[in-house]
């Protein structure tokens, strides 16, 4: 039998990796100037797999609370939703090549993630923890965003 944890991340891990190949644009993106204070850029990769996992076993915990209940499934349409707009971010301002419009999705992600962190935490505190370092990280990365905009202003 398929386990519940098996569907929530290989859903997860299935749409990073697709969101991952629809990047345009990536070299404009990658002669961008960064802050000097950007020193761990080659570990985002991994703080982000981090997330998403952390993410994913978040709402296995949840669907294995109350397994197919209608409050489960709207909750993992709520997962999706997120971690739709955390995949969003790249392609959306490498297409459209402005930092601003990465900065609204950036911020738009932290909070559609502080939403799914509230609605959860009465239902687990667990799945609620494990949110945490994506409202953690998310905000530094929209502010990294930000900061490039000061030093990028061709391509705010």
């Amino acid at each position: 039998m398929i386990k519940s944890w098996m569907v929530i991340g290989a859903v997860a891990i299935g749409l990073a990796l697709i969101g991952g190949a629809l990047v345009p644009n990536r070299e404009w993106f990658s002669r961008l100037r960064r802050p000097q204070w950007l020193t761990f850029e080659a570990a985002i990769p991994f703080i982000w797999t981090f997330i998403i996992v952390c993410g994913a076993w978040s709402a296995t915990l949840i669907w294995e609370n109350d397994p197919g209940s209608r409050q489960s499934g709207l909750l993992m349409g709520f997962y999706l939703l997120v971690e739709l707009a955390i995949l969003a971010y790249t392609p959306v301002m490498c297409a459209f090549r402005s930092l601003t419009v990465g900065t609204v999705v950036g911020a738009t992600g932290t909070l559609l993630g502080a939403i799914l962190t509230v609605l959860v935490f009465p239902i687990s505190k667990w799945a609620a923890l494990l949110l945490v370092p994506y409202l953690i990280w998310s905000p530094i990365g929209t502010y990294v965003t930000w900061e490039m905009r000061r030093l990028n202003p061709l391509s705010a």
